[in-house]
C-alpha cells in the first residue's frame, strides 16, 4: 500500500479519497472532486467527501467526534485547526496506522511541491471528524 501525496496546498482531502480508492491524485481530483469546490482555495468539507466517496461507488458517512475513539479501517479522519495546522488536516486509517498526504509539513515553510506522504503511527493532532465506511 503505497502513500498518496497531495499536490495543492489544501487537497488533503483529494490525498485521502485517492488513497482509499487505489487512484491517482490527479484522477482522483478530476473524477470525484468536480463542482465540489478548490483544492487550492477553499479545500473540501466532510460532505464534499463523502460526495466524492460515492461518485467512485464507496458507501460513507461522517459524524462529529466527541472523544477519542477506535476507528473503522479506511475511515478519514479532520484534525482540528492549530498552530501546527492552521487549516486542519485530513489523514487516512489503513487499520493500524495513519497514512498522512503530506508528513513534512511545516508551516514555517509551507511549499506543496516539496510535500512528501508517509505513514504516522498516530494522529498529529485533535480528530474532530470521521469519514467511515459504511456497511
Amino acid at each position: 500500500m503505497e502513500s498518496i501525496t497531495q499536490k495543492d496546498n489544501l487537497g488533503c482531502s483529494v490525498a485521502c479519497v485517492a488513497f482509499v480508492c487505489k487512484k491517482s491524485y490527479y484522477f482522483t481530483k478530476k473524477k470525484y472532486f468536480t463542482n465540489l469546490g478548490e483544492a487550492n482555495k477553499t479545500g473540501f468539507l466532510c460532505k464534499d467527501i463523502v460526495t466524492a466517496l460515492k461518485k467512485a461507488g464507496k458507501n460513507y458517512d461522517y459524524r462529529y467526534i466527541k472523544r477519542n475513539k477506535k476507528y473503522k479501517k479506511s475511515s478519514i479522519v479532520f484534525i482540528k485547526r492549530s498552530k501546527k495546522y492552521p487549516e486542519g488536516h485530513f489523514l487516512t486509517y489503513t487499520g493500524k496506522n495513519w497514512m498522512d498526504p503530506w508528513i513534512n509539513f511545516n508551516i514555517k515553510n509551507p511549499e506543496v511541491k516539496k510535500a512528501k506522504a508517509g505513514f504516522r503511527k498516530k494522529l498529529p493532532g485533535k480528530a474532530i471528524y470521521e469519514i467511515f465506511p459504511m456497511k
